[in-house]
């Protein structure tokens, strides 16, 4: 019995160390929201139009994201007109990834944000209710 608990014990710290120590390979996570589907139950998608220069929509994004807990910028730059940010869950500490691009064409200025989680099949609305309150936090 106490064996088995030990086991139990070491596949759970191996599972923890994994899911914390993965490398984060950028050119995976940095894709164009506008163009990537919808990640379903992992994630989150939203399109919306904005009344601000696609620069001042990711200004305003990344002044966002940046405070918030257990997030760090992993690619982008508003620049390049896409930024793309990494949030660990608190307690597991599950990688979600969250890319935001802002552009204007014939129908004006919009915004894209795709957000899905790394690991599992649902994000139980975790990238879904990020991605709105980024979005009210911004007055988009």
């Amino acid at each position: 019995m106490k064996t088995a608990l030990w086991i139990a014990i070491g596949l759970f710290v191996l599972a923890q160390l994994y899911v914390r120590l993965a490398p984060t390979e950028p050119e995976r996570w940095h894709v164009d929201p506008f163009a990537a589907r919808d990640p379903g139950a992992k994630g989150a998608k939203r399109v919306l139009p904005v009344p601000l220069e696609p620069e001042e929509v990711l200004m305003r994004i990344a002044a966002i994201a940046e405070t918030e807990p257990r997030t760090r910028h992993v690619a982008g730059s508003v620049e390049e007109g896409r930024l793309t940010y990494r949030t660990r869950t608190a307690f597991w500490g599950f990688p979600d990834f969250t890319t935001v691009a802002a552009r204007t064409d014939e129908s004006g200025a919009r915004v894209a944000f795709l957000a899905r989680a790394r690991f599992g099949k649902s994000d139980l609305g975790v990238n879904a209710r990020r991605v709105t309150a980024w979005i009210e936090a911004a007055g988009f």
